[in-house]
């Protein structure tokens, strides 16, 4: 049997009443735009779903990663959902789109990327993960807890099949370089790098002893690509699991807790990151705090597993009270950084700054400045 790919893409193409929320018409046209290619035998099966602003286009197929058809789909679906957006005066239509011919692969014109081809399994859960409000980087922390906390992640201790560790591959994504370090054996190394996470970004996870592919995220920074602020870049991850691999609980275990994260209002603050159902996917209080949701489902036979009518069968797995902690710790998180207004650290260094608007407020003030 050939190798099953999921992929998952995603584009702000345009919001309902600022930057909170993708609108129906929006998603109706992704909807037709996928069932159109499962019909024609392009994917086997997708799923269409929002984080905050950002269309995600789940899709299953045998086609490999970075497949031209497939990226095109996506963009040409995004093409046409921007139209519509700017038809309807949505907030920033086709924001993510950055480049207006495709020329192959969708990768570094502005859409978020996460891709992952395996070989099946006799079961294979899956965790796509999608986020709004942030940066790429936002995943390091989780599958730093995922792939190599044994106080998170008990198979790390328990589990034969698990005790030789697990290889991350990290993008630089200023000098857009990668190296692959081995846990255990060189996690403050890779502490090292990932704990600066906005130039350090996890981009795979491999099982040690055997290079099973275990994770994959999407590495596009927004701003690298444009020259400028244009909006956040709001990563997709893909996360593999059980037999052998990190349970799904495992997986999930990182967001009991809120973290804090790049992003935020304006691209230009930190803020917690709050993990919600896909019904509270929408960012609103200083447009956010940012947010995570978490979909999974099984492989079988090359599509997402559907039940007796034929839809995917998915579950929404932060829709559940044992977040709610989380959810209630991110809100109170919120509200304390935000009384700090535009005073560092509640907004981002002067490095990360270069990338937002700030640099045309100062440029105002240039000539003012006279030698002390």
């Amino acid at each position: 049997m050939a190798k099953t790919t999921i992929s998952i893409i995603k584009c702000d193409v345009g919001s309902l009443a600022g930057h909170h929320t993708v609108p129906e018409p929006l998603l109706q046209i992704a909807e037709r735009k996928l069932s159109e290619a499962q019909q024609s035998g392009l994917i086997n099966n997708y799923f269409v779903f929002h984080a905050g602003d950002d269309l995600e286009l789940l899709m299953v197929h045998q086609r490999g990663e970075t497949n031209e058809e497939i990226h095109k789909l996506a963009w040409e679906t995004f093409q046409e959902a921007a139209k519509r957006a700017v038809d309807l005066k949505l907030y920033a239509a086709g924001q993510d789109i950055l480049k207006t011919s495709f020329s192959g692969n969708i990768r570094g014109m502005g859409p978020g990327v996460a891709e992952m081809e395996i070989e099946e399994r006799k079961s294979d859960p899956i965790i796509v993960f999608a986020a709004d409000k942030t940066e790429p980087g936002a995943f390091n922390f989780p599958l730093f807890k995922i792939f190599a906390d044994p106080f998170n992640t008990a198979g790390l201790v328990i589990d034969p099949n698990m005790t030789g560790g697990f290889k991350f591959e990290v993008m630089d994504v200023y000098e857009n370089k990668k190296v692959v370090l081995k846990c255990p054996e060189e996690t403050y190394d890779l502490i090292a790098l990932i704990g600066a996470p906005g130039q350090y970004v996890v981009s795979h996870v491999w099982r040690a002893s055997d290079d099973l592919v275990c994770a994959a995220t999407s590495t596009t920074r927004l701003s690298l690509i444009a020259g400028k602020y244009v909006g956040k870049d709001d990563p997709v991850c893909i996360v593999r699991c059980q037999h052998g691999l990190p349970a799904v609980g495992e997986a999930l275990a990182p967001f009991m807790h809120s973290y804090f994260v790049e992003g935020w209002m304006r691209g230009s603050h930190w803020g917690p990151l709050m993990p919600v159902s896909l019904r509270d996917a929408r960012c609103c209080a200083f447009d956010g705090p940012p947010r995570i949701v978490a979909l999974g489902f099984q492989i079988c036979n090359g599509k997402i597993a559907e039940d007796d009518e034929g839809k995917p069968m998915i579950s929404d797995l932060f829709d559940d009270p044992s977040f709610e902690p989380a959810r209630r710790e991110a809100a109170e998180l919120a509200r304390w950084i935000r009384r700090m207004g535009e005073f560092e650290p509640a907004r981002l260094g002067k490095e990360s700054m270069e990338y937002t608007t700030l640099p045309k407020v100062l440029e105002k003030l240039r000539e003012r400045f006279k030698p002390a």
